[in-house]
């Protein structure tokens, strides 16, 4: 296997347990960041959920603000200009109109500017076994688009496919944004400890090996003040599938070395991506008779 060395970077995830105060959040967050930025990482992520991990919609909406008046955001911006990273925010919750919310993840340029906005695409309306509900349709506006952003870390020049969290489960959405040019994925998450322990590590690797992409999902870990418990184990995942780095369950910033030659020669070796074919769904009933379904 071949590699550029222009084609290197260092990529850091941050891991967080968020609780029920954006004010007692930040500076946690920003410690984090400060000490990815100071191992030398030109790519910062963080977890869905950044600034805030809170169930109760009116709880979430007394703190939070439209966008234009987002004060974790500015100290986001400000932050990223300061250190002279590409800062990507997992998510923030943002104010829309009073009664719901965006959950919004940023990707902020070395200088201090949005360079790409994502708003979730699937929300997380599920029962779980144990009594464990949560309704995100009940507060949250669903996005619309899926969004691939270019950016250039160092000399290096990258497309990065932006989801988040419940997306992971929607495998379709990663082929478009691989096929659309993203030669990286972002899955900042706050998985649930039981779907966690169950499936994290198995989607998360198979992501990276279908799309032929460097997969960077930061996460929330642990237990937080609302009550409830994350899975934690941030993790970054090379094109071809293999764990680069991994977290455990607490707080801490975790690094990998970036080599995009490397989504080349996976993408050579396997070109799946190439190999996609339209097809009907023929569904056969016990007496023979048979329907289609174009696909």
């Amino acid at each position: 296997m071949s590699s550029d060395n222009a084609r290197r970077f260092r990529a850091a995830l941050v891991q967080l347990r968020a609780g029920r105060s954006i004010a007692d959040n930040l500076p946690k967050a920003e410690a984090l960041i400060r000490e990815a930025a100071r191992g030398g990482a030109r790519y910062i992520q963080t977890p869905e959920n950044t600034a805030l991990m809170e169930l109760e919609p009116e709880r979430v909406l007394k703190q939070i603000r439209p966008e234009s008046e987002s004060a974790p955001l500015a100290l986001f911006r400000a932050l990223a200009g300061e250190l002279g990273v590409w800062l990507h925010l997992g998510s923030l919750g943002i104010e829309l109109d009073g009664k719901r919310i965006a959950n919004r993840s940023y990707l902020i340029d070395p200088n201090g500017a949005v360079a790409a906005r994502y708003d979730k695409l699937h929300l997380f309306d599920v029962d779980l076994p144990g009594g464990e509900s949560y309704r995100e349709s009940d507060y949250y506006n669903p996005g619309s688009k899926a969004v691939v952003a270019a950016l250039a870390i160092g000399g290096v020049q990258a497309r990065l496919g932006m989801t988040i969290c419940y997306d992971l489960r929607f495998p379709a959405l990663y082929r478009a944004l691989a096929q659309a040019g993203a030669n990286m994925i972002a899955i900042p998450a706050a998985f649930t400890k039981q779907t966690g322990a169950a499936h994290w590590h198995t989607l998360v690797r198979a992501r990276a090996i279908e799309t032929g992409s460097y997969v960077f999902a930061a996460a929330q870990g642990g237990l937080h003040e609302n009550g409830r418990s994350t899975f934690g184990h941030s993790m970054i995942v090379s094109p071809w599938g293999e764990i680069l780095a991994e977290a455990g369950e607490d707080p801490c910033a975790v690094f990998a070395e970036i080599d995009l030659a490397r989504v080349d020669d996976a993408r050579t070796r396997i070109p799946a991506l190439k190999h996609g074919r339209d097809f009907e769904i023929e569904i056969v009933e016990a007496s023979g008779a048979t329907m289609r379904q174009a696909s």
